[in-house]
């Protein structure tokens, strides 16, 4: 998972609301202060004051599930930006907390799954995503299928990923996300057509966050080359490159230029 699509998900997870008060006496309150300052930096990029002030949430009183969902999003945060700072044991520890506290927390329930599906725990973290696919009150079913679709993809089982993902899209054609795991899926099914037309439709959402995917359009190149298209995958791999030439992502994609024939 990019790092941007865990800001993603927070946003779905906890909204954009302000901040609840200062200067409250009791330790819960003090904690949800510090939530709301950890939610913020979070969101303004800046995960480390983020995860600062989220422990301190927690330590205040660690019954504030919220606190708790947020430490693990931010931990899955430093998962998808460096490997050397990835703390998956962390994030799970969080996000079974804030279940604990919260049996309905539906989000934190997704996270949970996510956090599953990095440590390659697939069939608990098919477990709990299809729960949360059949459960009619969370209100963002895209993202229970979405992830689902992405544990049976790296499970190896790729035609019941195609179902999930397209369930994913059927939910919320906006989810672009969606929409990229599927191309990846038919990918490794060798259907390179319907993977070219799985990513192109990531960049036909009007979302900015869809239409600079990096890691889609490095994956259209590879749908247009195999597809006999090289002045396609040419384009597709310049347009990545002009998204961002340092990130492991553009440096393929700079290197597949590097060797295209046409």
């Amino acid at each position: 998972m990019a790092a941007a699509s865990v800001i993603g998900l927070l946003v779905v997870a906890l909204g954009c609301g302000g901040a609840r008060g200062t200067g409250a006496a009791s330790p819960e309150r003090q904690s949800e202060t510090e939530f709301d300052l950890a939610r913020e930096l979070f969101l303004r990029g800046d995960p480390r004051g983020a995860l600062e002030h989220a422990k301190l949430a927690i330590e205040l009183d660690d019954e504030n599930a919220d606190a708790q969902h947020l430490a693990a999003l931010i931990y899955l945060w430093f998962c998808a930006s460096s490997p050397d700072e990835c703390r998956l044991g962390e994030a799970e520890k969080h996000a079974r907390a804030a279940l604990a506290e919260r049996k309905d927390f539906r989000e934190a329930r997704n996270t949970l799954g996510v956090i599953l599906i990095h440590q390659k725990r697939y069939d608990e973290a098919i477990t709990v995503l299809k729960a949360l696919t059949e459960d009619i009150l969370y209100k963002t079913p895209e993202q229970a299928w979405g992830n689902l679709g992405l544990a049976y993809l790296e499970k190896g089982e790729t035609d019941l990923a195609i179902e999930a993902l397209k369930r994913s899209i059927a939910a919320e054609p906006r989810f672009c996300t969606g929409s990229y795991r599927l191309g990846l899926a038919y990918e490794k099914k060798g259907d390179w057509e319907a993977a070219r037309k799985a990513f192109t439709r990531v960049f036909e959402v009007d979302l900015e966050e869809c239409r600079n995917l990096q890691e889609a359009w490095e994956a259209r190149g590879r749908a247009s080359l195999a597809t006999g298209d090289c002045e396609g995958a040419r384009r597709d791999w310049e347009r990545c490159l002009e998204i961002a030439k340092e990130t492991p992502t553009g440096q393929r994609c700079e290197a597949q230029l590097d060797s295209l024939s046409c």
